[in-house]
């Protein structure tokens, strides 16, 4: 194993994942759940496959890369989706909430495209991936500043903590450069808003 603290934390975000989807299925409302559940599994799903190139397919050369690192970007770019459907629905449903789901799926759509082509940067995930956050953020301050409740208050903290943990990635901020990098501390980090996040969304009434 190349990167032990990455892949192991990694991997301990895979299960928290699959323990959040397992619980929204019967703690969400209904119209949420799908993507609340979508948000969870993509994130879990994009750490798996990210833990194990870091572990252990870290040569491009690999088959296990090519493979996996595609399928971790497209991921990525699911758990982007699913924000912005999850977005378009905190708060209640408006007249928008159709157009933005089916806009969105196009989007992901031609993001899909652009990965298959070789576009395989991670930042071109996180192009994908943060405007969906920032809206979904957005959604959930204003629907806390219309009836603010304890459940949308922990939701804004974990994107709070959502944002500092990419900070933390981009600015390359570790506990120890060899056994804790700054990678295996943004996925503690995110572990954080996942469940806060998941406490904000449980709670939407």
């Amino acid at each position: 194993m190349t990167e032990p603290a990455v892949t192991l934390t990694d991997y301990g975000l895979t299960l928290l994942c699959a323990v959040l989807v397992w619980l929204a299925r019967s703690h969400v409302r209904a119209d949420l759940r799908p993507w609340a559940m979508g948000l969870f599994a993509g994130s879990g799903a994009a750490a798996l496959f990210g833990g194990t190139v870091h572990g252990f397919f870290g040569d491009a050369a690999t088959l296990g890369y090519r493979v996996l690192w595609p399928a971790t970007i497209l991921t990525v770019g699911a758990t982007g989706l699913a924000a912005w459907g999850l977005g378009a629905r905190v708060g209640g449903q408006s007249t928008g909430t159709r157009w933005i789901t089916r806009l969105a799926a196009l989007a992901y759509v031609a993001y899909v495209a652009v990965v298959l082509a070789g576009w395989q940067a991670f930042a071109v995930a996180v192009a994908f991936y943060l405007p969906a956050v920032i809206y979904l953020t957005v959604r959930f301050a204003l629907a806390y500043r219309r009836r603010p409740t304890a459940s949308r208050r922990r939701a804004l903290i974990g994107f709070g903590l959502t944002f500092a943990a990419a900070a933390i990635q981009q600015l390359q901020i570790p506990i120890h450069p060899v056994w804790f990098d700054h990678n295996a501390l943004y996925h503690v980090v995110q572990a954080a808003a996942f469940v806060l996040l998941y406490q904000g969304v449980s709670g939407e009434e």
